[in-house]
């Protein structure tokens, strides 16, 4: 049986698939680029960031290993941090703030 004829089997798929991405939300860089490509203006995009929101919840969220995925899966919630991410001071910005959370957690 193929993954395709395999619900079970496509449902594990599409779980890793996305939680890699929820999870590389995390990295500042990682949203800098998007922002870049204008990938985060895309009304697609923005609706499959709200779908994605299921990640907060606690049967989800224990699978995160990067809390600050979803801290920035919020903020890209708000047109404005998906329009200033694409600036390198609000890179710079997020990723030291980022740092010192970890430094002084």
């Amino acid at each position: 049986m193929s993954q395709a004829e395999d619900p079970r089997a496509s449902n594990r798929a599409r779980f890793e698939l996305e939680l890699e991405f929820v999870q590389s939300l995390a990295n500042p860089y990682y949203l800098h680029s998007l922002a870049q490509q204008n990938v985060l203006n895309q009304p697609a995009f923005i609706n499959f960031l709200k779908y994605l929101q299921y990640w907060k919840e606690p049967q989800y969220a224990r699978f995160i290993h990067y809390p600050h995925a979803l801290h920035h899966l919020e903020l890209l919630q708000y047109e404005r941090f998906r329009t200033e991410i694409g600036k390198d001071e609000w890179r710079e910005y997020l990723n030291q703030n980022q740092f010192d959370h970890w430094r002084t957690w």
